[in-house]
């Protein structure tokens, strides 16, 4: 069993008698982690709202119906909530009554939890993203050395956990992921008119992977309005497939100043997308794979570790460029992203001037371990 970091982040925060909500895309191993989660705890209720039968025992509840059904129970699990209609009050109704009971709300997407669930019960939640496994869990699980043999595979079949545990049939796996779970939740969601739009839109950025992403450019190339490639950008955001990091621009004349960068946040999903597993030798996008991991499992890290650093990439119009700027508590580090470990590069004299005591480095397969 790969141990989860913030499996011992979730249980410390049972005594805050508060709600908790688990989020992350299907198949990261949510339904293993909460099995986990028992420990101590001899009688558990678990919901899963897929089931009708489940949804009925929770909507349209009163808080006395509500405390009589939960409070018999040390634990309950509260699987896709989001199907719950006004889950988000009943959630609220939870919060107030204080009980023994912890409760753990899980969802595989933000698409409706969002709404339905966090503005409700705002103050009464503590959230959790859980994502593929880091190259950090791993490692704890066998050692960094092994990790770093396995480094390639990492890069091109990515960390879900069914990949990593059943490494010979990877290929077959990241395809049924991509082609039945991975947009499962955006194709059932109201409003969505053009679901083949998405496909058109998955591949075109997994082929920009590492450059700036113009929607304009994807509107004209995907016959659509430029408003439309944003919100399926964003709905592809709160379904845990890609998310975004915006410019930094502060000081310069010449920084760009609402460029865009997609990246993956798993290295597999996005060459299954473009039906590519080919070793490295005979790509040419190791750079952006490699980029692209580090930034994933850097977020990972954040999100583990309970930091709260802003990130954001940087370029000038003259194509000066650093790969990761990072805002924490007012602090920028700045970081480029090299897969040959031979390459030197300094930090942009333009950005060294505007943002003076910024420490830079280049990561490479020789020194990545620290950072991530």
């Amino acid at each position: 069993m790969i141990k989860r970091i913030i499996k011992n982040s979730i249980l410390a925060d049972y005594k805050r008698r508060k709600v908790i909500v688990l989020l992350g895309a299907r198949q990261v191993g949510k339904t293993t982690l909460l099995s986990e989660l028992k420990e101590g705890k001899k009688k558990v209720l678990s919901l899963n709202c897929d089931n009708t039968d489940d949804v009925i025992a929770l909507e349209k509840k009163t808080s006395t119906e509500l405390q009589h059904f939960l409070s018999p129970y040390d634990l309950v699990f509260i699987d896709e909530a989001q199907r719950v209609k006004n889950i988000g009050l009943t959630l609220k109704i939870i919060g107030d009554l204080k009980l023994k009971t912890q409760v753990i709300v899980t969802g595989s997407s933000s698409l409706d939890v969002a709404d339905k669930i966090n503005e409700p019960a705002t103050g009464r939640l503590i959230e959790y993203n859980l994502y593929p496994f880091s190259l950090s869990e791993l490692a704890a699980n066998s050692s960094q050395r092994e990790e770093s043999r396995l480094l390639e595979t990492r890069m091109i079949y990515g960390l879900y956990p069914e990949v990593v545990t059943e490494p010979e049939d990877a290929k077959r796996i990241l395809m049924t992921l991509t082609n039945n779970y991975l947009y499962k939740d955006i194709f059932t969601f109201k409003g969505l008119k053009k679901p083949d739009l998405i496909q058109k839109l998955i591949r075109a950025l997994a082929l920009q992977l590492g450059s700036e992403v113009s929607y304009n450019e994807l509107s004209n190339l995907l016959g659509v309005d430029k408003n439309t490639v944003e919100t399926y950008i964003s709905l592809l955001e709160k379904c845990f497939v890609i998310f975004r990091l915006d410019s930094f621009s502060r000081n310069l004349r010449n920084e760009i100043k609402k460029g865009k960068k997609v990246y993956f946040y798993d290295n597999g999903i996005r060459n299954a997308v473009l039906s590519n597993f080919a070793p490295l030798e005979l790509r040419n996008d190791a750079g952006a794979l490699w980029e692209n991991l580090m930034i994933s499992e850097r977020v990972k890290h954040h999100a583990y570790s309970g930091r709260f650093a802003h990130l954001y990439f940087w370029r000038t119009h003259e194509q000066q460029e650093i790969d990761l700027v990072e805002e924490e508590d007012g602090k920028l580090n700045t970081f480029e992203f090299k897969w040959n470990g031979n390459s030197k590069k300094r930090q942009p004299r333009a950005f060294a001037c505007s943002y003076p005591d910024s420490p830079y480095q280049v990561i490479t397969p020789e020194n990545y371990w620290e950072f991530i």
